[in-house]
């Protein structure tokens, strides 16, 4: 059998799959054909084109040992590139089971529960993203909610989360589900939470973050509400996503989603065996967020940041991968994926994730990985950087900085420890 492999446009899925042309017909191609099978529709022939473009990308990238994986043209440094000005057609539900599949790394382990973000100044570089002109291309991010807002923000054509925590996938899936079912965000806080909506000072289509909050604070989740949402989910996942659900991620499933039964707004980061409220924000500190400019812009504050959200995720593009950002695979995989189908990173949500990786003597090879990320010189990371506040009562604060410019002085050997990183060449969100 002779194979070419050549980049083609797909337009039934809005970005390029990898044709492959089989000379000798009918063959065996992985397992999906064989000789006693008829040719398929040209429906399926796209979709086994699909799979086999991300198996093939996935056994390259690990096939190889060297500390800058190159699949087509080797680069020494990130390449630059141009935003894609269209908007793209959806996703298909078999690719997006695939990349969530096939992307993924071996999972980790973290000592606390991100539920929820823990950091209260998020929103403070909403303002300077916006004047920097940080919009559109690909996202990247890790951990919880916080990464809606900044999707809803910055409006990327497609986001990937990569969390090394597979339970942090499995709140992500939980998290498209509910977006999916729910036509609103009153809708969507009611699956959340598990309770109804009923009565007449149910929020409206217009309601503001504080009347959103107000209602659910005072209504009371309900157990029925609880076990038939969860079943729902759980089916629109495994039926609906195309991605099966193991013993351990029902459990885990069922764990996150009670935990917001039990905790509703209050709920907020904890010690892994500890109890809520420990001294961290919670998700109605977090809802109620404001900018420097004391405007709110959590995700939840305006029918038109939710609606783009639903319409993201309806569409299959907030992919959900579990990966170590140091880790052979996920990233690279990820930034391979977005140089073939013409996305650039805009914007690269780190949190503090950094500072382990210092720790566990890893950070270099988190560098090598961003260095394979297309990106272009609007091109920034999000960092939550702890130590050194800038703004009175806030635990942490939120910084960006230049990807470029931080594969410079990483190259130049700038970033000796976490300190150092969170203080060269980062940019304030209230720097003009």
């Amino acid at each position: 059998m002779a194979v070419e492999f050549q980049l083609t446009p797909c337009t039934s899925i809005g970005h390029y799959f990898l044709r492959v042309v089989l000379f000798h017909w009918p063959t065996q191609l992985s397992g999906g054909v064989n000789n006693r099978m008829p040719k398929p529709s040209p429906k399926r022939l796209r979709c086994a084109a699909s799979r086999t473009k991300i198996l093939l990308w996935t056994a390259v990238l690990l096939a190889s040992a060297a500390p800058a994986i190159s699949v087509g043209e080797a680069q020494s440094s990130a390449p630059i590139l141009q935003n894609a000005p269209q908007r793209r057609p959806a996703i298909s539900r078999a690719e997006f089971s695939e990349m969530v599949r096939l992307f993924a790394e071996e999972e980790g382990s973290f000592f606390s529960d991100n539920f929820v973000s823990n950091e209260t100044g998020y929103l403070h570089v909403i303002g300077k993203l916006k004047r920097l002109g940080v919009s559109g291309g690909a996202y990247v991010g890790v951990g919880p909610e916080q990464n809606f807002t900044y999707i809803s923000k910055i409006r990327p054509e497609i986001a990937f989360i990569v969390d090394i925590r597979r339970g942090a996938i499995i709140q992500h899936l939980m998290y498209k589900a509910i977006f999916e079912l729910a036509p609103d965000r009153s809708r969507f806080l009611s699956l959340l939470f598990s309770k109804p909506l009923e009565g007449k000072f149910v929020p409206g289509r217009d309601a503001s973050a504080g009347e959103l909050v107000q209602y659910f604070t005072t209504t009371p989740s309900q157990d029925d509400l609880f076990n038939q949402n969860l079943a729902t989910i759980r089916k629109t996942i495994e039926k609906g996503f195309d991605i099966s659900l193991s013993p351990h991620d029902e459990q885990l499933l069922n764990r996150v989603y009670n935990a917001f039964r039990e905790a509703n707004l209050r709920i907020s980061t904890r010690w892994s065996s500890g109890a809520w409220y420990g001294g961290f924000p919670t998700l109605k500190d977090l809802f109620l967020a404001t900018d420097l400019s004391g405007k709110n812009g959590n995700f939840i504050a305006t029918h038109a940041d939710y609606q783009f959200l639903r319409n993201m995720h309806k569409n299959n593009r907030i992919v959900p991968v579990v990966g170590d950002f140091a880790g052979k695979k996920a990233l690279a995989v990820v930034g391979h994926y977005l140089k073939e189908n013409g996305y650039t990173v805009s914007a690269f949500y780190t949190s503090n994730v950094e500072q382990y990786l210092f720790g566990d003597q890893v950070f270099d090879n988190f560098a090598e990985n961003v260095r394979r990320l297309p990106i272009n010189e609007k091109s920034v990371f999000i960092r939550a950087a702890r130590g050194g506040r800038r703004y009175r009562n806030f635990r942490m604060t939120t910084v960006l900085q230049k990807i470029s410019v931080f594969l410079k002085d990483f190259d130049e050997g700038a970033y000796t420890d976490y300190g150092a990183l969170v203080t060269t060449h980062h940019i304030f969100g209230d720097e003009p």
